[in-house]
């Protein structure tokens, strides 16, 4: 079991990191759903777990069949080390108090992800570690500086406003100072962008989301270089955030198709934005490849594709806006993104529901939000869909 030197992307889908196994000839994976292996392993032959450079042991240390995953992914990333998680949520907190111990401090994009920021500004507060937020807009401005933090913590693509983070320009400010910048790359996918080529020194997804592709598993995946990587392991060993073998298996299977969803995912968003942005009932429509965006020079920059995700403003607002999602045949009403099937959510709502009337518009969130998490149906299916959905409002 190794990477290998592929060159294109879905190449290394389909081929990096699997287990073939000669005495049984299986062209794909096994699930090893096993708790333990053999050990101390005395087989000359033993495969080697690369988290320790050992035999396998127990499987919340490491699994054949979350190697197997995790070496594909980190091709993927352009990384010669990634590891998975029992969740998004899991990869984000092993990969920050990894990195962070109690006194030091984070600097942080203020459009966060919800869970992400109650963990900076409850959990890891009451450990000690306190936490700076700014918005996009000045972290694409420059104006800032990485002396006196740990971290600099940063979102690709925001949700649910699609504001497009600058990671090269706050990669080359953060190196002034040896400040790793660590990256929620999750809207984005590897297809879309590789954070460590930007200069990032740490990668993270929701494998829920575009990697696993099919609403079905709940998965973090992380990708490091070779030091981080050994402290991040450790903390998942501590934390316990590994995930199940068949967990890992799906994932995995999910990774083999990305490269060919994600251009469905691009394509399909790109005629939908096309079909809002002169739609008489949307007031406002967000979305990473908007040329009249003030982050569209970042996307540019950042990005070689611009996602499946979108958000519009209807007219009208809330009200508006739930009949909207009422009146839709084809997206399912779900607080989840980047599956095969669209789905639509009203972040008033959902994600950003506990959070006060004021503070969400100051973040660009109006009642008539709506976020749109374009699948890979039909574009004329979609469009017609959403025609019917707004003919009601």
């Amino acid at each position: 079991m190794e990477n290998k030197s592929y060159k294109g992307f879905n190449t290394k889908a389909v081929h990096g990191g699997e287990l073939k196994i000669p005495e049984f000839g299986n062209v794909t994976t096994p699930v090893f759903e096993n708790s333990t292996f053999v050990y101390p392993n005395y087989n000359s032959g033993a495969y080697l777990d690369h988290t320790s450079n050992l035999p396998y042991i127990y499987s919340r240390w490491g699994n054949p069949t979350l190697q197997a995953l995790e070496l594909k992914y980190s091709e993927l990333e352009n990384s010669k080390h990634g590891l998975s998680f029992s969740s998004g949520m899991s990869a984000i907190v092993s990969t920050v108090l990894s990195m962070c111990k109690k006194g030091d401090r984070i600097l942080s994009i203020s459009d966060l992800y919800g869970q992400t920021s109650s963990f900076f500004s409850k959990d890891a507060l009451e450990m000690g570690i306190e936490t700076d937020f700014i918005n996009v807009e000045k972290l694409n401005s420059g104006n800032f500086s990485g002396k006196g933090y740990s971290l600099i913590y940063l979102e690709s693509i925001t949700n649910p406003t699609l504001k497009v983070s600058n990671i090269k320009s706050t990669a080359k400010i953060a190196n002034e100072t040896d400040t790793p910048v660590v990256v929620d790359a999750t809207f984005a996918s590897p297809y879309n962008q590789k954070p460590l080529d930007l200069g990032a020194k740490v990668s993270i997804h929701s494998g829920t989301k575009y990697l696993a592709g099919h609403s079905d598993i709940v998965l973090g995946m992380v990708a490091t270089e070779e030091h981080l990587f050994h402290k991040i392991h450790s903390k998942r060993k501590v934390l316990g955030g590994t995930p199940d073998a068949l967990q890992a298996f799906l994932a995995s299977r999910g990774l083999k198709t990305l490269g060919l969803r994600m251009q469905k995912h691009n394509s399909n968003a790109a005629e939908i934005f096309r079909y809002l942005k002169q739609e008489k009932k949307v007031k406002r429509v967000f979305y990473p490849g908007d040329p009249d965006s003030q982050f569209f020079e970042a996307a540019r920059q950042n990005l070689s594709g611009y996602g499946g995700m979108i958000s519009f403003e209807l007219k009208g607002g809330i009200e508006a806006a739930r009949n909207f999602i009422k009146h839709l045949g084809i997206p399912s009403a779900a607080p989840s993104l980047g599956g095969v099937e669209s789905l639509v959510t009203l972040p008033v709502d959902t994600s950003h529901s506990t959070i006060p009337p004021e503070i969400r518009k100051s973040m660009g969130i109006e009642d008539g939000l709506v976020r749109f998490s374009t699948g890979i149906e039909d574009p004329e299916d979609l469009i017609y869909d959403l025609q019917n959905a707004l003919e009601v409002i």
